[in-house]
């Protein structure tokens, strides 16, 4: 029953005393007890024991839901703040090569993508916002012709509101799963977390992916809960989704077959000869052949060429897995294994307090479940089925610690052996387990919140008894008062979110300013004439060296004579070839040598712009390209150095090269976005003195 105030009666179990031995155990089970399904049957005939649905005392539809409000606007907020970083001229490396590009050269033939090293799902919903947005291919042509910024920026967007839309689906599976708290608390840890921030503000599937991969796990706790058709349709849909937009996605399978599995279990465990449990195993096995079919069928329908040009999709699709399990052999990348990695990843890209409540929550889910089995069986399969209920909207009263255990925790832990085996590693490729980690978060901040409070309740009884020189014996009904566990609640999830807040909020500070390319490029503009021959480091894109009637257009000329960086004309040795080789972003501070300098002086390039995360990644392994290094030294020695602009705050020390740092501009020291940027004047031979 409800109180008059929306709030639980259940919620708050008598204090004694005598019981201080057993405060954990009882703790645990008022918090089960206390986890109810957000309705019941008003019918006294057909009210059973409901699920547990909360960690703490149920939030109020008239709090919850403005508080919901608050918590996606503020999260669309975050990730719309800055949304048009580094644009006209400059963008992400991989916004360049991936999706955008595709979704636009899809307009020039059919909808094969001819590149499955992503899947194409992202692709494929920026190619039919493109069209309804530009009116079609000539429209689409034109814009990212002259104005391509436009269409970026529309991508980013995209991004963005898909990772609003997981917000609000993260609330409502935590709402299923647990409560209205927990589902908030979820939400607002998702919303603030950095990663998710940060990368709702570049065209790429990371973030979208959220999207459907929160949805088949709202369909998954669905399926734990009641066991209906939808749930397991919506399981599946999201599941094939989630794999067409982000392979690692499919991480969802686990807490789908998990939940498949409890109901068999709940099956197995109920008296011989129930023909209810014959019923319920058989339902459950045809609903995981029902999200199966599902999930694949999404999945060809986000992805149809994964079947219509299944060679191209293999071929890719194994060298994709290649290169993740190579050893990590980018220049600069750290090397001391990925499982560590991305435990320090977690401590910044989701908070170091929501990464240690998410492994609360998965150790006392658990416990609490078991300490729930000992006070409650599980009725769904037993009384509601011998009265001749089929699946009932309570049916997941049979809902255990241990069954939402088995959900929410396997999950994240593959996951983390897996990645952590391959031989690359980067922040962002954590995020499809960001939804769990939040779950298991907010049950852990919401039960300690719970526990907070009535280890105040004890500590005020125990005062009150001091003073008056009583014994400390409370009333065998007291309970611990709604105000202190809510303010419990709200002060562990203010902890919580600070960090996400803070650093979230100062990406959007930061990527709200011009980009130091940017602020290069109007200086060079000023002071290096037009046609002038210039060595760029590829720091930028072609396009930051056009100009036109449009910024960043791609029908306008060069304002500059671009040296061909990609192109090495370094032997082994360290001398000049004969011949140049073309090769990738990856391999370029491996072709530099001094030797470059005189090249570059005897052919006219009296210009060179370096950037620090092209010559960070040389000093970060000096030993790996000793070539580079003297490269540097040598320009510093004979070049003058022109102009320089840094992202630094002034005073701040520059932030050691790193793949996540170097470009999410996570550490407060950065004031504005891109790297360090160095405009050098060489001299000497065609250069003059």
């Amino acid at each position: 029953m409800r109180s008059s105030t929306g709030w639980r009666a259940e919620a708050w179990p008598s204090i004694r005393s005598a019981a201080r031995s057993s405060t954990w155990r009882s703790s645990m089970s008022a918090t089960i007890r206390a986890t109810r399904s957000h309705s019941t049957d008003s019918s006294a005939s057909s009210r059973v024991a409901t699920t547990p649905s909360m960690a703490t005392a149920d939030l109020p539809r008239r709090w919850a839901w403005p508080g919901l409000a608050v918590v996606i606007a503020g999260g669309a907020g975050l990730r719309l703040w800055g949304l048009r970083q580094g644009l006209p001229y400059v963008f992400n490396t991989d916004e360049g090569d991936h999706f955008v590009p595709h979704a636009v050269a899809m307009f020039g033939h059919s909808l094969n993508p001819h590149y499955f090293a992503n899947p194409p799902a992202f692709t494929y919903v920026l190619h039919f916002l493109f069209a309804i947005a530009y009116g079609g291919t000539a429209g689409v042509r034109h814009a990212y012709a002259l104005h391509p910024d436009h269409l970026y920026a529309l991508a980013r967007a995209t991004a963005a509101a898909l990772g609003a839309i997981a917000i609000w689906l993260l609330y409502a599976t935590g709402a299923r799963l647990f409560s209205r708290t927990v589902g908030l608390l979820a939400a607002a840890l998702e919303a603030v977390a950095f990663l998710p921030v940060f990368y709702s503000h570049l065209a790429l599937n990371d973030v979208p992916t959220l999207a459907p991969l929160t949805a088949s796990l709202l369909g998954t706790a669905g399926v734990l809960r009641f066991g209906r058709k939808r749930d397991y349709a919506l399981a599946g849909a999201g599941l094939g989704l989630a794999c067409a937009s982000k392979y690692t996605a499919g991480i969802a399978l686990v807490p789908l077959l998990a939940a498949v599995t409890a109901r068999l279990a709940r099956a197995r465990s109920s008296p011989a000869g129930n023909p209810a449990a014959a019923g319920t195993a058989a339902s459950a096995l045809a609903g995981l052949c029902l999200s199966g079919a599902i999930a694949l069928a999404a999945f060809v329908i986000a992805n149809p060429y994964a079947l219509l040009d299944f060679d191209s999709f293999h071929a890719e699709l194994a060298h994709q897995s290649a290169l993740s399990s190579e050893a990590q052999g980018k220049l600069g990348a750290p090397r001391h294994g990925g499982l560590l990695y991305y435990m320090w990843s977690l401590t910044w890209g989701l908070g170091w307090l929501p990464s240690l409540a998410a492994l609360g929550g998965a150790c006392t889910v658990w416990f609490a479940g078991r300490a729930r089995s000992r006070r409650r069986p599980a009725p769904e399969v037993g009384r509601h089925a011998a009265a001749g209920g089929g699946p009932q909207r309570g049916g997941a009263s049979g809902t255990s610690g241990v069954e939402l255990g088995l959900l929410l925790v396997p999950a994240p832990l593959l996951f983390l052996a897996f990645m952590g085996a391959q031989g690359r590693y980067f922040g962002r490729w954590l995020l499809p387990i960001f939804p769990s980690l939040c779950l298991l978060a907010a049950f852990f901040i919401a039960f300690a919140g719970e526990g907070l409070a009535r280890r105040s309740q004890l500590a005020l009884v125990a005062l009150r008894a001091r003073r008056r020189r009583v014994p400390a014996t409370p009333e065998p009904r007291a309970r611990a008062p709604r105000a202190i566990v809510a303010a419990a609640v709200a002060l562990l999830a203010a902890g919580a979110l600070a960090q996400g807040v803070l650093y979230s909020v100062h990406a959007g500070l930061v990527l709200s300013r011009p980009d130091t390319r940017n602020i290069a490029r109007a200086w060079m503009l000023a002071h290096i004439p037009a046609r002038t021959r210039i060595v760029v480091e590829p720091i930028a894109p072609d396009d930051w060296a056009r100009e036109g009637p449009a910024a960043g257009s791609r029908s306008s000329r060069y304002r500059w004579l671009k040296y061909p960086s990609m192109r090495s004309r370094i032997t082994r040795a360290g001398t000049l070839a004969p011949a140049a080789v073309r090769v990738g972003i990856e391999e370029y501070e491996r072709t530099l040598s001094p030797a470059l300098i005189g090249y570059y002086t005897r052919h006219s390039y009296c210009w060179l712009i370096s950037g620090s995360t092209q010559s960070g990644r040389a000093f970060a392994d000096p030993a790996a390209v000793p070539l580079a290094i003297a490269y540097y030294r040598a320009l510093w020695r004979y070049a003058q150095l022109a102009y320089g602009v840094s992202p630094y705050f002034r005073g701040r020390a520059a932030v050691a090269f790193g793949f996540d740092w170097s470009f999410d501009y996570y550490p407060l020291a950065y004031a504005r976005p891109g790297p360090e940027v160095r405009v050098y004047r060489l001299h000497g031979a065609r250069c003059g003195l």
